[in-house]
């Protein structure tokens, strides 16, 4: 039999899990207003401002929106689902952006030809990356034979140039812009312009031209 403390606690218990439930209700219920409002900022990332006729005409036309478009899916409640069709845009369209990759909404993906994403890299809001582009893992083995394992954080408004590589655990501060070619192991601090290999900072206090009322 159950004493007044272990009826206590298991009354405590039940409630613990009912507000649990009730968190993974909303969390739910919030999935296809996020996957609807990250579509309609990547629409105007494409043509300047949104619609629906829009959205069905960068389907029909757009292979990197396409990608865009299934991962989306993937992201809300049908990701079983558009799992083989993500693969298949990611395909046709020559890029590597696996359909777990943490991405906020905006995200404009200029040719596309050989991108890389690495699935742990965080993508912020109205980021921009050209062809070419490597956001990839990078191992540290310490002297003790530990393996510290990081990825790229890409915050929001970034602009990354065509065949740029980032690697590791760092972050690209929020409205910087990466050269062509740019080899980055190093965090950069916001609103920087980096190039070269090894990257350094060229420039300081650059603004970004993004605007996106969508996001």
């Amino acid at each position: 039999m159950y004493e007044v403390g272990d009826r206590s606690r298991a009354a405590a218990g039940g409630g613990a899990h009912q507000q649990v439930r009730q968190a993974n209700a909303r969390t739910v219920a919030e999935v296809p207003q996020v996957w609807w409002t990250s579509l309609k900022a990547d629409t105007h990332r494409v043509h300047g401002r949104w619609s629906l006729r829009l959205l069905v005409r960068s389907l029909l036309t757009s292979r990197t929106y396409r990608v865009l478009f299934t991962l989306r899916l993937c992201q809300a409640r049908w990701g079983v689902l558009a799992a083989p069709l993500h693969r298949f845009t990611c395909a046709s369209a020559g890029m590597d952006l696996p359909r777990r990759t943490a991405i906020g909404p905006g995200l404009a993906i200029n040719h596309g030809w050989g991108l890389v994403i690495s699935a742990g890299a965080r993508i912020g809001k109205n980021v921009t990356l050209f062809h070419g582009v490597t956001l990839g893992r990078r191992d540290r083995i310490d002297r003790d034979g530990a393996r510290d394992i990081g990825y790229p954080t890409i915050e929001d408004e970034v602009c990354i140039g065509p065949h740029a590589v980032v690697l590791g655990a760092v972050t690209i501060g929020r409205g910087s812009r990466l050269a062509a070619g740019a080899l980055v192991t190093e965090s950069v601090p916001a609103y920087s312009v980096v190039q070269g290999n090894p990257a350094r900072v060229v420039r300081s206090g650059c603004q970004p031209d993004v605007m996106n009322p969508c996001s």
